[in-house]
């Protein structure tokens, strides 16, 4: 018991350095976009605002979304990574429960469990506020948001009304960061 103890305080410690949202207790249950259209979501999406995750190191982040014939979603993600190169992951996003399409669960890794991708609200056009939460050993949960748009820039009243969503929801404002979007259409690959 004592060596999970101290693992478990490595563990923390390592995530709380990387500016990962760790919180006790189990991951909150927000309600998501009522009527939701996987194929009207489809297309490019630009990183707005987002809570630290650790996996994201770049510049103008971006997802880009396709159906495919088994009624899944390709999943592209894109960033310029500080050293001028491009860096992207792909992966396959599905639909957990018909009733409930606004639930997806997305999976980049074989093998690995899949990370839930709850989108809270959209209106398909313009935005989109996407929620993922992780209970780790029912003590903790870690949270990521993301504020993303069709193109990269949102009008703060958008960007209030999606923070107001995510306050409801119970996410600390404070760790929102901003992204980069500055620079990008001229990188080749992340028009």
């Amino acid at each position: 018991m004592k060596a999970f103890q101290v693992l478990f305080v490595l563990f923390l410690t390592a995530a709380a350095a990387d500016g990962q949202s760790f919180h006790p207790g189990k991951c909150p249950q927000p309600s998501v976009q009522e009527d939701f259209s996987v194929t009207r979501y489809m297309g490019t999406w630009y990183e707005i605002e987002k809570l630290p995750a650790i996996f994201e190191r770049g510049k103008c982040n971006q997802a880009t979304y396709s159906l495919l014939a088994d009624g899944t979603v390709k999943v592209h993600n894109s960033e310029l990574l500080p050293n001028g190169k491009i860096h992207s992951i792909e992966g396959v996003a599905k639909v957990k429960n018909s009733s409930q399409p606004a639930i997806l669960s997305v999976s980049f890794f074989k093998g690995l469990p899949d990370g839930p991708y709850w989108v809270l609200a959209t209106d398909y056009q313009s935005y989109s506020l996407v929620y993922s939460c992780s209970d780790v050993f029912g003590l903790f949960h870690v949270d990521y948001a993301w504020i993303l748009a069709r193109t990269r820039v949102l009008t703060e009243d958008v960007i209030s009304q999606l923070h107001n969503e995510l306050a409801s929801a119970g996410v600390n404002l404070n760790r929102l960061t901003v992204s980069n979007q500055t620079g990008c259409d001229q990188t080749t690959g992340m028009k």
